[in-house]
């Protein structure tokens, strides 16, 4: 959106929106082609800029589609800043920068311990899933592979 001007800004994020609810991978490709073309006339700054970042912006078509959502979402992450907003703003004024150091820590390792009890946000099935099957089809390199290549490289 910094690319866009403000007035812009409903109709391009609605175009946009349009390529995240597509059914599949081949369809939000289709999808971004068409959203490029139809900014390129009306807003070729913009255009270039969701042109250069398509590797990034649609990366998520290379998992599962089961777990599209959890890689669109960031309420992970917004629920623990939260969490650290809530505990920092009971202690209200730190004595040092230590001090919030270590609070911010613990809210960390108690999120850490938290995650590691079990509670997945994915999980480790589809993950596994994920990492042998290519966006296009073709299978990818086990571990071992990238490993062993490096190693003789």
């Amino acid at each position: 959106m910094s690319q866009t001007p403000k007035n812009s800004w409903p109709w391009v994020r609605a175009l946009l929106h349009s390529v995240y609810d597509q059914p599949d991978a081949d369809s939000v490709h289709a999808q971004y082609d068409r959203v490029i073309d139809a900014l390129s006339e009306k807003l070729p700054k913009v255009a270039d800029h969701l042109d250069a970042a398509r590797p990034d912006l649609l990366a998520f078509t290379g998992f599962p589609k089961q777990i599209w959502r959890q890689i669109w979402s960031n309420n992970p992450q917004e629920r623990l800043n939260k969490e650290i907003r809530r505990r920092t703003d009971v202690v209200g004024i730190f004595p040092d920068r230590t001090a919030l150091i270590r609070l911010v820590g613990a809210v960390l390792a108690e999120q850490h311990d938290e995650w590691i009890e079990g509670r997945r946000y994915l999980g480790l099935d589809v993950l596994a899933r994920s990492r042998g099957v290519h966006p296009d089809g073709t299978a990818t390199e086990s571990t071992q592979e990238v490993t062993q290549a490096a190693l003789t490289a």
